[in-house]
């Protein structure tokens, strides 16, 4: 099989993980609207329907509220001559259909399985573009794009694993299939690397720590619109949910991104002969690096939560966006990667 061949082969897996996430993302809006209707219909049905009395209430019912029997004395009577005076008691209603429930499931396995199948042809398309190039395809904004997109489905993935919370995909998905739109648009031709990037070791670890990082940035700032949206949603999840989701992505991605800055130092001191200068790139690296920073100072020594910490989240990740897309407009030493 030739280069062109194999190249072909990886291209048609992007455009299939393209079509997979959009498929994915539809089936989570039919499971989270099925889920909306059984609540629905559960809401109008009356919660309590008539059911049979005990032998105990009846006899409780033959009696009068001074203790005397109700009916004449020396009379004995079965608990089936004063049924007729036992008011109705009541039931719980009748559960939804379980059929109705285990087709929301069965669509639910189906959205997290291409989910997970996206994410295994993303996985597959970097691993075939790595052999071609020789290095770790991250030297371009397509590359860029894959990564990022890698990046956000593991996380992704991992916390519905984790906690089971559907309406995420309906924030996070939406960027997923924007970014791999963005990859295929910017072109997938395979280019030799600038001199400043020609370190395949500090290339892969720079860029792998970014995708995560931005990754789990990008799964926080959907759960900090949920928690925002939460008063019209109507979830069963309590909210408080989406402000931990939010947190733990942030505990991920701050480690992450500042590894990713000090790799960032050391390899531009090998390129650039120095470890800071102040560069359009390493400045938004630096802004967003201090807005993730800033929540976590704010959440553990202040005890911020709800409102205040979901706006900082959803901050963060238009840093992680402004300096992701910075090499279009900010210019500088990174604008190569264009």
């Amino acid at each position: 099989m030739g280069t062109d061949t194999i190249q072909m082969v990886g291209e048609y897996l992007l455009t299939a993980s393209v079509v997979l996430v959009v498929i994915s993302l539809g089936m989570y809006l039919v499971v989270i609207s099925a889920a909306r209707r059984v609540s629905t219909i559960q809401a109008k049905v009356p919660v309590l329907v008539g059911a049979e009395p005990t032998t105990e209430e009846l006899l409780e019912a033959s009696v009068s509220d001074d203790g005397d029997p109700k009916a004449d004395p020396g009379v004995s009577y079965s608990s089936a001559d004063i049924v007729d005076e036992v008011p109705e008691k009541k039931k719980p209603a009748p559960k939804v259909a379980p059929a109705a429930k285990k087709s929301t499931m069965d669509a639910a396995v189906f959205a997290h399985g291409f989910a997970a199948i996206a994410f295994i042809l993303v996985s597959a398309y970097i691993v075939i573009r790595w052999i071609l190039a020789g290095h770790g395809p991250f030297s371009n904004m397509h590359e860029f794009a894959i990564s990022f997109v890698w990046g956000i489905l593991l996380t992704f993935l991992v916390v519905m694993w984790r906690f089971k919370t559907r309406i995420l995909a309906v924030l996070v998905l939406p960027v997923v299939a924007a970014l791999l739109i963005f990859a295929i648009q910017v072109g997938t031709e395979i280019t030799p690397l600038v001199p400043a990037l020609q370190n395949s070791l500090m290339l892969t670890l720079h860029v792998g720590f970014a995708a995560i990082s931005y990754g789990a940035a990008c799964v926080s700032f959907g759960a900090a619109i949920v928690y925002l949206l939460y008063p019209r949603l109507r979830l069963k999840v309590p909210r408080d949910r989406f402000d931990e989701i939010g947190y733990k992505g942030a505990v991920v991605a701050f480690p992450l991104m500042t590894v990713m800055i000090i790799l960032g130092a050391i390899w531009a001191k090998t390129a650039w002969g120095r470890y800071w200068g102040w560069d359009p790139k390493e400045t938004a690296a630096l802004v967003t690096w201090l807005v993730y920073a800033g929540f976590l100072h704010a959440r553990i020594v202040a005890g911020w939560r709800g409102t205040r910490a979901a706006v900082m989240l959803i901050l963060g990740f238009a840093a992680v966006m402004f300096a992701y897309f910075g090499n279009y407009f900010l210019g500088g030493l990174h604008a190569y990667t264009t």
